[in-house]
């Protein structure tokens, strides 16, 4: 018996650690993907003239969060293995980007915008096949999956610092860098576990594209306030990812795409302590916080520049840990433990999903490309000022709205 259960372990261990390693490289390369091109992009198109398209271009990413997702990503997982839909999606998606540097051109800048939204409909559902195939792979040991989704935010990470080493942060050359690993991704998939498809529901694809029953959820007044302001919150973030690397570039620095990176160490570092903190502390301290530190970000970037007041910038980018996994991270874990005992958890997920990185979002990149078009062509850091203070304002504003109207009637349950 003994040898028996000693001829398990050997055989259990290697293979449980290959596993983690060969998912850890997966969520490195799924986010690299995004992060070579998403984090200087509104740089890019301001260096060759197209800035007036910035809020468009990022609107491109909440529309496809809702017309990929939750379209491609879950009628096709019916019919196709997730594995499969990686290598297709971002084999195709890898040619895509190839292509991209050529349409971004003041010639050409219309297209540039329509091509990146056909583009983001393959990416996005690959967020959620990624999670999928990682969480099905584990089974039971749901608990390492944190530590490989960490790996995605490593790979943002890396992709910002090789984009700013090489001096790209203010190229359309980004996009051939993702486009390199998108297409080592695709074909790297062939090699992953080959978990089984989403087996059908009773109530048919048009109830779960379009979440009935987690919309139910809302029935509970603190849920529907979170959701209120989780979307709200969303609209000033937008403003962050699609304006922060040309007002970094406007005060000077150089590696935008290395500076930026910093936001994304933060978030790692904080990432781990969540659960804990959750625990502790309970879930409005921590979206509270979490809102607060948007409006602190801004409020710093409204005085940052490129002299004495330098440090604001490389602080605000540096509260992304706080703004993200403090609301983000946390609002989560709360939706979780909300719809969990409803058995909608993916659904409440996905429903989360579309309202802060698809309304939210989509309102905030064209409320950001309003507030642009009013600066000159080629703004300065003091015209930058002036655009940041409608988001720490704004923020503020959610913040009190979530403090006077926010209660968690849920009694907190300790593990024992």
């Amino acid at each position: 018996m003994a040898l028996a259960n000693e001829a398990m372990g050997a055989a259990v261990r290697p293979a449980g650690s290959g596993l983690t390693a060969r998912l850890s490289a997966l969520m490195f390369m799924q986010f690299f993907v995004w992060g070579a091109w998403n984090v200087t992009l509104g740089l890019a198109m301001q260096t060759v003239g197209i800035g007036n398209l910035i809020g468009n271009a990022f609107s491109m990413g909440p529309i496809a969060s809702i017309a990929g997702s939750f379209l491609l990503g879950m009628a096709a997982a019916r019919y196709v293995s997730p594995k499969m839909l990686m290598v297709i999606l971002h084999l195709v998606g890898g040619a895509i980007l190839f292509a991209m540097p050529g349409l971004v051109t003041p010639e050409n800048g219309a297209t540039f915008v329509w091509v990146l939204l056909g583009y983001m409909i393959l990416y996005m559902p690959t967020v959620g096949l990624a999670n999928t195939i990682a969480l099905k792979s584990f089974g039971e040991r749901t608990d390492n999956f944190p530590f490989v989704r960490a790996f995605g935010t490593l790979g943002w990470i890396a992709a910002g610092l090789i984009v700013g080493w090489a001096g790209l942060s203010a190229s359309p050359e980004i996009f051939r860098v993702a486009a390199v690993v998108s297409v080592a991704l695709g074909l790297y998939s062939l090699t992953l576990p080959d978990v089984p498809s989403d087996a059908p529901r009773d109530e048919g694809i048009v109830a779960q594209v379009f979440c009935v029953e987690a919309f139910g959820l809302m029935r509970q007044r603190s849920f529907l306030i979170f959701i209120l302001c989780a979307t709200l919150i969303s609209i000033p973030l937008a403003m962050y990812y699609a304006y922060a690397s040309p007002y970094v570039g406007a005060a000077g620095i150089e590696n935008v795409g290395g500076t930026l990176a910093i936001g994304q160490m933060s978030e790692l570092a904080f990432m781990f302590s969540m659960p804990w903190l959750y625990r502790r502390f309970g879930v409005k301290p921590l979206l509270l916080v979490g809102m607060v530190a948007w409006a602190l970000r801004y409020a710093l970037f409204a005085i940052g520049d490129g002299g004495g007041n330098l440090w604001a910038i490389y602080l605000g980018v540096a509260l992304h840990g706080v703004c993200y996994d403090f609301f983000f991270v946390a609002g989560a874990i709360y939706t979780g433990t909300i719809a969990t005992p409803k058995g909608v958890n993916a659904q409440a997920q996905g429903m989360l999903t579309l309202f802060t990185y698809g309304v939210g979002m989509l309102l905030g990149s064209q409320i950001g490309a309003l507030l642009y078009a009013q600066l000159p062509a080629t703004p300065t850091i003091a015209d930058w000022h002036a655009m940041w203070w409608y988001p720490a304002i704004a923020a503020a504003a959610i913040a009190l709205l979530f403090q006077l109207t926010f209660r968690d009637d849920r009694r907190m349950e300790t593990a024992a």
